[in-house]
């Protein structure tokens, strides 16, 4: 079994993917965890399988849900050491033909939530002299990403922010890591409609939510600014960032062109 750090967990997201397989991750160890998501419905099955789950259900793309968790994540009275910003959802198309009010959701679940929860995350556990967060972004964020134009962005924006916090809380003993998975077998596809084009990614390429929580939870343990799993997505990203940035762009935006052509 493995053993973590924490004694008290907080998971945005928390009702499927990567976030449900923290939170079973997390329940094997013995870390009561709050969970966190708009489907009331799957919180209470994990709470009803699951020890130490608590229920919290909120919608993060309104100020009042991010308030709700804001305001959990501040009682002094129960702690949450470590606190996992999962929630996010991508859109795919472009841009101009999809819909403005689903963009601006988008912006504010992936963006402003994150970056609230983690302000106030980072206050308290300051004050408190302990703590670990872990913000889950995506390979996605390192390039630009046309046909996921918003998603990509949102996550240049995780990675980015993430890196930063992690440098301006490097000496209090608060431990920031930036989560970056390549393609993950989640309902994030059907979420995005994005089923036709991931339809054509090769099997390989495919890693499963259970191994890409392994591999950040393991990370923000050790402290890593970046925990990106699976050597393949490691060489992805080295090799893009040595590549003119015109050129990833392009070579990006001509896949988009064959896929909108079959």
């Amino acid at each position: 079994m493995t053993s973590y750090p924490w004694s008290s967990a907080l998971v945005t997201g928390a009702s499927s993917g990567i976030g449900e397989a923290m939170v079973r991750l997390l329940a094997e160890a013995g870390v009561p965890t709050v969970v966190v998501a708009r489907r009331a419905d799957r919180l209470e099955a994990l709470a009803a399988e699951l020890p130490g789950v608590e229920v919290l259900v909120a919608d993060l793309a309104t100020e009042d849900g991010v308030a709700l968790v804001a305001a959990r994540l501040s009682e002094t009275g129960r702690p949450i050491e470590l606190l996992v910003n999962n929630a996010g959802f991508g859109n795919s198309g472009l841009v101009a033909e999809l819909d403005p009010g689903r963009l601006a959701a988008e912006v504010r679940v992936n963006v402003l939530a994150l970056t609230t929860l983690s302000a106030v995350a980072a206050r308290v556990m300051v004050e408190r002299g302990r703590g670990w967060i872990l913000n889950v972004s995506s390979v996605a964020g390192f390039q630009a990403g046309p046909g996921s134009t918003t998603y990509a962005a949102t996550k240049a924006f995780v990675t980015s922010f993430t890196e930063g916090l992690h440098e301006e809380l490097r000496g209090t003993f608060v431990r920031v890591t930036a989560l970056c998975p390549g393609f993950t077998r989640t309902e994030f596809q059907q979420v995005a409609n994005a089923t036709g084009t991931t339809d054509r990614v090769p099997s390989l390429a495919w890693m499963s939510a259970e191994a890409v929580a392994a591999t950040g939870l393991a990370d923000v343990v050790k402290g890593r600014t970046l925990s990106i799993p699976g050597l393949a997505y490691k060489a992805t990203v080295a090799t893009s960032s040595l590549l003119p940035r015109a050129l990833v762009r392009r070579l990006t935006g001509l896949m988009l062109q064959r896929d909108a052509s079959h």
